[in-house]
């Protein structure tokens, strides 16, 4: 059984046994002017929407909205960052504006910039180590989509390689959001079975999601979202 494969297990058994104690949740008062700030790469600006409007960060927004009106989101999602770039010019801003809840997806880049895995581990221990104790925000990471079905990849010689460095830097996504309290989301295991056989949900440049693939993406991170959301 792989590691991914152990994840997904995880998490379902973490959906159907409730919360750890003390996982931090969004707030009980509907009316609370919950600040969503969205970190990350490309996929969190929202490179291959046709509007700003259709990236999975403002579609997750409308979903927030729809349970706390007063919601508001920044999006510091900048096209080819790294978990370095997330580092340097995306924390500390975001615990400036002292935000409810935070996402973070970041990875991408770093593998095809060929980033090794313990710098993008150690990058990410210091960006969710500051969230945390910086923050009283509630913390959501997405596992990296399988890039090795993606159209750029899958037929090139890089696929192989690619797909592995996937599942070490998803590993180490779990690592470091599961020590940090973070709520993991599954991307990958999601976007193994689904990106084959539903080609409309990546954009044109055979990488980056579509209108759809963002719709679908949202779908997931709102799951997770949903379920640090406090009960009345």
């Amino acid at each position: 059984m792989t590691r991914i494969t152990v994840l997904a297990a995880l998490l379902a058994a973490a959906c159907a046994t409730g919360r750890l104690e003390g996982a931090r949740t969004l707030p009980v008062d509907r009316a609370a002017a919950v600040l969503y700030m969205a970190l990350g790469d490309s996929t969190v600006e929202g490179v291959g929407a046709t509007s700003p409007d259709r990236n999975y960060v403002s579609r997750l927004h409308e979903r927030l909205r729809a349970v706390y009106p007063h919601a508001r989101v920044i999006n510091l999602g900048l096209g080819g960052a790294t978990s370095a770039d997330v580092l340097l010019r995306q924390v500390g801003r975001a615990i400036e504006q002292r935000p409810q809840l935070v996402t973070l997806s970041i990875g991408p880049n770093d593998i095809t910039t060929r980033v090794a895995v313990s710098m993008y581990e150690r990058n990410l221990d210091t960006i969710l180590g500051r969230l945390r104790y910086e923050t009283t925000a509630v913390i959501v990471v997405n596992l990296i989509p399988d890039l090795a079905v993606t159209p750029r990849f899958s037929r090139s010689r890089a696929r192989d390689a690619v797909g592995r460095q996937t599942v070490a830097f998803n590993e180490a996504i779990e690592r470091q959001g599961r020590a940090h309290g973070a709520e993991l989301v599954d991307l990958y295991a999601v976007s193994q079975r689904e990106v084959p056989l539903r080609p409309e949900l990546i954009w044109s440049d055979g990488y980056h999601p579509s209108d759809l693939g963002y719709a679908r993406w949202a779908e997931l991170v709102w799951a997770g979202v949903e379920s640090r959301i406090a009960v009345r």
